[in-house]
């Protein structure tokens, strides 16, 4: 009896994960390729790869909370904004070539993140950042520069790609042939 359990749910879950969908990076190549109008990469529904954390510490006085949380960290405040990874996204604009502003928040258009293709990443279109250092990278967000994590710096965007081939195929049904 157990054992038809443990079946059901290995066949269950094949079955699940045949479904999902399977997120291909968006890369300088894939987007040569399709020659995308910005009207049609508008319609394209982004992913983010990795999570994405930023940091900046707030001024004394500053009230103004947009997004993320505040704490305290040895007495300073600290504005933290969290994206996970899988987090849906849409292009906003491209301010020039092989440059997009990519929105993962749905309430507001100043809340936006520069990625662009990477060489060092196979031309995944990457976080892009004012400059990384080994610890951190300066980001723009909604008006601040913000601190992000190394590990933020592998963040790319990711699309649900259905591969599908450009094979024509004719198709027609043989009536069959009698002896006359």
């Amino acid at each position: 009896m157990q054992l038809r359990f443990l079946l059901a749910g290995a066949v269950a879950s094949i079955l699940l994960s045949s479904c999902s969908a399977k997120l291909t990076p968006f890369t300088q190549d894939l987007y040569d390729k399709h020659r995308w109008s910005d009207s049609e990469l508008k319609k394209i529904q982004f992913y983010l790869s990795e999570d994405v954390i930023l940091l900046r510490q707030m001024t004394s006085g500053e009230s103004h909370i947009t997004a993320g949380k505040i704490r305290i960290e040895n007495g300073r405040r600290i504005e933290e904004v969290r994206i996970p990874a899988g987090t849906p996204g849409v292009l906003l604009f491209k301010p020039r070539e092989k440059r997009f502003a990519v929105s993962f928040e749905s309430n507001d258009d100043d809340l936006y993140l520069m990625f662009g293709p990477n060489p060092k990443m196979h031309n995944r279109y990457a976080l892009l950042a004012r400059e990384w250092d080994e610890e951190q990278g300066k980001v723009h967000y909604n008006g601040n520069l913000y601190d992000a994590d190394t590990r933020s710096a592998f963040a790319t965007l990711m699309v649900d790609l259905k591969k599908t081939g450009t094979t024509e195929y004719n198709s027609r049904k043989a009536e069959g042939r009698r002896i006359e």
